[in-house]
């Protein structure tokens, strides 16, 4: 699939001698929805700044829909939408005003059912005459995503969307983000919420200190690093583990009465057969026993572990 957004051997920096990014490279499908994870500091909003033309890149090359960021920057930047992390716009204008000035900004002619779609979409069109101070903050960021639209992008990146909201409209923002995919828009979402990530993206990148250290498809990735646990609680604790187990990974916890065994889908139809049935024949008796499945949440620690 043609790449809607294309970044080239990005680097950026300051001349305070910060490297926010270093040599990035990533192609974005069109109508994927790809989530960029990473630690505060990390590089994101500045590759974010970059894409949108908010900031120069030192070296690398920048293109969507073809269209270079920096040697043609209106046209790159028509096709790009942005929400913001920051809650700020003019508190004293009125929310149709705010979105219609927005589409102005770019150019194009007024829109009343196009504007009137995205407010409806947003459950903002009841409050299309209220002053953005009168909002509550949900609705503030819905407003966020209404001036972002307003200009048709067919990229939109979303700059942890659902930061302080509840719970109920973190998932209506889930929802109206799957309409957004569904109506051909490319979606770029930076989140602090894994479960979000985990949730929504069909593929998944970490940046770490300026550098992309993974990219792949959440299925692959979950897959690929993701690991099994399973944890047998014993009716008599252990002192160590026996050395007839030694094939294992295993490690023994709760003051020797938890045996914990670490393992891949390659290692599950044979290795847990296996360990059962030796420590059976060890005559180590167990009460209980669970599995548990890594989470992208997992995943995401030990590979920004790995590259500190």
């Amino acid at each position: 699939m043609d790449a809607v957004l294309s970044i080239s051997q990005l680097s950026k920096s300051y001349a305070s001698g910060l490297r926010a990014l270093e040599h990035v490279d990533l192609d974005i499908r069109k109508g994927e929805i790809f989530a960029l994870l990473g630690p505060n500091g990390a590089g994101k909003t500045t590759l974010i700044n970059i894409v949108c033309g908010i900031v120069t890149p030192t070296t690398g090359r920048v293109r969507v829909n073809g269209h270079d960021v920096v040697r043609d920057y209106k046209a790159a930047r028509s096709a790009v939408g942005l929400v913001p992390q920051e809650l700020y716009t003019d508190m004293f204008e009125s929310v149709w005003g705010t979105v219609s000035f927005s589409r102005g900004l770019f150019g194009l002619a007024p829109d009343p059912r196009h504007l009137e779609r995205v407010l409806r979409d947003l459950s903002l069109w009841e409050k299309r005459s209220n002053k953005i101070m009168t909002l509550s903050g949900g609705m503030k960021r819905r407003v966020l995503i209404a001036k972002a639209l307003a200009h048709e992008p067919q990229v939109l990146f979303l700059d942890e969307p659902t930061a302080g909201v509840d719970v109920e409209l973190r998932r209506d923002m889930w929802e109206l983000v799957r309409r957004l995919q569904q109506s051909g828009v490319t979606i770029i979402l930076t989140t602090h919420y894994i479960e979000e990530a985990e949730e929504m993206a069909d593929r998944i990148g970490v940046i770490n200190k300026g550098r992309l250290i993974v990219v792949e498809e959440k299925s692959q990735l979950m897959k690929k690093l993701g690991k099994k646990q399973l944890s047998l609680h014993l009716k008599t604790p252990l002192q160590e583990i026996p050395p007839a187990l030694a094939g294992w990974r295993l490690v023994l916890k709760d003051a020797g009465c938890e045996l914990e065994y670490t393992f891949d889908e390659t290692e599950e139809s044979a290795g847990v057969p296996a360990l059962l049935q030796r420590i059976g024949e060890l005559g180590i008796a167990y009460k209980d026993l669970n599995t548990r499945q890594s989470s992208l949440e997992d995943i995401f620690v030990s590979l920004v572990s790995a590259g500190a």
